[in-house]
């Protein structure tokens, strides 16, 4: 009868036999999945804000494609998808069970703490990470980040082949090309 009224307690639960431990490992296991999940959801969304921010500069400030789209594919089924299955598998934390139990209308799977955590803040240290990086080999390429801004067209024209570097050296489509003076892009 114990485990009748635990029953009724729970509402959407169903108990297949009538020991409280049970109920003890139906509660940790259900806890560990949600951590699990909004550990997963966190670590996708984190790849959300460096992706798209290339597209985003390339339009605004019309510079040369930092990332390209074949190699966000590569990135995101290559790199991300295994850590972020990975992560369903974790084990449950030491406090798992010491914790009170989730308020079932304030706590939700994707709630606005993981959102600025995953895309104001990871997102943007990965993002800037990600621009140091290209403006930086650009750089050691001859072509400064002031000198970016505006050069998408001439860039990507192929019939065009005097784009002028920071150092005043010419660079014709097939010379970029060649040296992969590069922007991470699979044309």
């Amino acid at each position: 009868s114990s485990g009748i009224n635990a029953e009724w307690s729970l509402r959407p639960g169903i108990l297949l036999d009538d020991n409280f431990a049970s109920i003890v490992t139906g509660v940790e296991e259900g806890r560990l999945i949600f951590d699990n999940l909004k550990k997963s959801i966190a670590y996708t969304l984190t790849s959300n804000i460096p992706e798209i921010s290339p597209f985003l500069f390339f339009i605004i400030l019309s510079i040369p494609l930092p990332l390209g789209t074949v190699t966000i594919l590569f990135i995101d089924l290559g790199t991300d998808l295994w850590p972020a299955i990975s992560l369903a598998y974790e084990k449950a934390e030491s406090d798992i069970m010491k914790r009170k139990p989730r308020d079932p209308l304030g706590d939700r799977l994707v709630n606005e703490r993981l959102i600025s955590v995953s895309y104001g803040q990871i997102g943007m240290i990965q993002a800037t990470a990600g621009f140091f990086t290209y403006f930086v080999i650009m750089a050691e390429n001859g072509f400064r980040p002031t000198k970016l801004i505006g050069l998408r067209k001439d860039w990507d024209d192929t019939e065009y082949d005097s784009v002028e570097d920071s150092y005043g050296q010419q660079w014709s489509y097939s010379d970029r090309k060649k040296k992969k003076v590069p922007t991470a892009t699979l044309r």
